[in-house]
């Protein structure tokens, strides 16, 4: 298996890796951290799809995705952190003024997983901020040590995998997901 990383412009390659499964359905498609509070809260059913449509049409995209052949099978959601909710998240703290990007969705399809995918995932995104002029990565992974974590809350990505692509923990947040501590984590791309 050969995994190509690219930016995330394709709607329909996007939608099947994080769209709801119902086109009526007001979850998900990645918006919680991207957009705030009271436009995720408003885009409903296929005005969630639109504006994601329009995310993916824009420069740059949402962030990348994982292709396996031709079939997606990751997504990774990178912005500047200027752009996402992360920019007033009282809980992730702001460790200088630099302007980061942020990396805070790492998913893989069910049947691709184990196979390294979320590791192409992390290096794609890390080289698409790096090609967008990200002096900085940032990352808000769980610090699960060998602690399970339930899949649909995994994410934010684990600690070791970030580690893995020589991210260095940078701060303690306040944030806690799925029972887990999450922790800032950098990659200095200077």
């Amino acid at each position: 298996m050969t995994i190509e990383v690219r930016p995330a412009s394709v709607y329909e390659d996007v939608r099947a890796v994080i769209g709801p499964k119902s086109p009526t359905a007001s979850v998900c498609f990645c918006l919680s951290y991207r957009i705030p509070s009271k436009l995720n809260n408003e885009l409903r059913g296929p005005a969630r799809g639109e504006y994601v449509a329009e995310l993916c049409r824009a420069e740059p995209p949402p962030g990348v995705l994982a292709y396996d052949g031709d079939e997606p099978v990751g997504w990774a959601a990178v912005a500047p952190r200027a752009e996402t909710s992360f920019a007033r998240n009282r809980k992730i703290p702001h460790v200088d003024d630099l302007p980061v990007w942020s990396l805070w969705c790492v998913r893989v399809r069910p049947g691709h997983r184990k196979q390294g995918i979320s590791h192409a995932l992390i290096e794609g995104a890390v080289e698409f901020a790096r090609a967008h002029g990200a002096p900085v990565v940032e990352a808000y992974p769980l610090d699960n040590g060998e602690a399970r974590v339930d899949l649909t809350m995994a994410y934010a990505g684990l600690r070791k995998n970030f580690e893995r692509a020589g991210f260095v923990h940078v701060a303690d947040t306040t944030s806690v997901l799925a029972g887990h501590p999450r922790i800032l984590m950098r990659l200095d791309l200077r």
